[in-house]
């Protein structure tokens, strides 16, 4: 069975005797490559890969991995909050357990959530990051009427901006880098760069100078939601939101709420509006051309957004 492992450099194609994972087996049809998965590589994981995932059981039913595993034993995963598990960091997909970037994965049954009608399998790799965005609008409690405003343009950010207007906000700027960055927010609905204060900043980059920008943008009494990842400490221009009683809040994954799991929000989100999926996966590959792939969701500036690995 083909695998993608993280390797010095890289990834590579390996062969394995069983699928990894606990749990029943799933056909996997899609994965797509996160940052995370870059940074796990960087931090010198040797594991393989991939947490953003959707496959088939062996009866044809297709399901997407809700990849925040947690004990489900403790206080915070009985109440629906996994993503706060305190075991969480042991079993991070690609990072400190195997995750399900190979053609099989054992899944447990608890983390599978049905597909929607009207969204293929194919695509479906593309709610778990639109889960993380889905939980930062939600933190933020981010309501019609506000002004938002995301920096960082990558998959999460225009994830966030496809979010906000879900929620029935109008008024989402994006600060974005490139030019297909700004063509695909444009598509769902962000109305340009941002310009004055904001009520919620999503601060979606994960670097120092995006933070700082999005205490920057920040209007009285507003909040700056940081779903980038930092892997050490960082320096806040706290003056300015202590004098702007501002907040600042970070959002981990997704989680359960009282009317169901974000995943299942997300994923109703992307089954009935196609322009998301349309615009955010830009690549395919065979799983053969893993390295290729890497390579490609590595450049910022190929164009690519979301590259999608089919087994």
């Amino acid at each position: 069975m083909k695998a993608v492992r993280a390797a010095e450099g890289g990834v590579q194609l390996v062969d394995l005797d069983e699928p990894p994972g606990t749990g029943e087996i799933l056909q996997v049809r899609s994965a797509s490559i996160c940052s995370s998965d870059l940074i796990y590589i960087s931090q010198g994981s040797r594991h393989i890969l991939g947490h953003e995932l959707a496959g088939v059981r062996a009866d044809g039913s297709a399901y997407i991995v809700e990849a925040l595993f947690g004990c489900m034993e403790c206080e915070q995963c009985l109440n629906g909050n996994y993503n706060r598990c305190p075991t969480h960091g042991e079993r991070a997909l690609g990072f400190s357990a195997d995750g399900g970037m190979a053609e099989h994965f054992r899944v447990p049954t608890a983390r599978l959530v049905p597909l929607p009608a009207g969204l293929d399998v194919r695509d479906a790799c593309l709610v778990e990051p639109a889960s993380v965005s889905w939980h930062a609008i939600r933190v933020a409690g981010a309501t019609p009427g506000a002004r938002v405003a995301v920096v960082g343009a990558g998959a999460l950010g225009l994830l966030a901006v496809a979010a906000a207007r879900r929620a029935g906000i109008t008024d989402v700027a994006i600060e974005a880098r490139y030019p297909h960055q700004i063509e695909a927010a444009q598509r769902l609905g962000a109305s340009g760069p941002p310009k004055g204060e904001y009520d919620v900043i999503i601060e979606a980059a994960g670097s120092p100078a995006s933070l700082a920008r999005a205490v920057e943008l920040l209007a009285p009494g507003g909040t700056v939601v940081a779903i980038g990842v930092y892997m050490g400490t960082i320096e806040v221009d706290w003056l300015s939101v202590f004098l702007r009683e501002g907040r600042l809040v970070s959002s981990l994954g997704y989680c359960r709420h009282g009317g169901g799991r974000e995943m299942e929000d997300a994923a109703a989100m992307l089954a009935e509006d196609p322009e998301i999926v349309e615009t955010l996966i830009t690549h395919r590959f065979p799983l053969e051309e893993a390295e290729e792939a890497f390579r490609v969701a590595s450049d910022r500036k190929s164009g690519a957004i979301r590259v999608v690995l089919e087994p």
